[in-house]
């Protein structure tokens, strides 16, 4: 689907559907507020200011958030790679 004029895209939330960013126009900043866990502050930015009162009375789980980011990232027709980040080493190294 195509992005709309203003910079959003429409995903669906426990069954509303909300205008969000594309995630290919998130600040390195704002995804680091999301890894430190500060979802707040992250949905503050990335959420359509129109649509932030229904987010937060949805007050989604983890998992219903997960799945709001993956379906914004599916309607912008981007991937989000892998993010469980590298590999883990396969040699042991003694614990301090």
């Amino acid at each position: 689907q195509e992005i709309e004029a203003e910079g959003y895209v429409t995903a669906t939330l426990c069954g509303e559907e909300l205008q969000i960013m594309p995630p290919s126009s998130w600040r390195a900043s704002w995804q680091s507020l999301l890894s430190q866990g500060q979802v707040a502050a992250f949905v503050e930015l990335v959420v359509h200011p129109d649509d932030l009162e229904v987010f937060w009375e949805i007050d989604p789980t983890n998992t219903e958030f997960g799945e709001f980011i993956e379906d914004a990232t599916r309607q912008a027709g981007e991937s989000l790679g892998n993010s469980r980040g590298p590999a883990p080493s396969s040699r042991r190294t003694p614990r301090r």
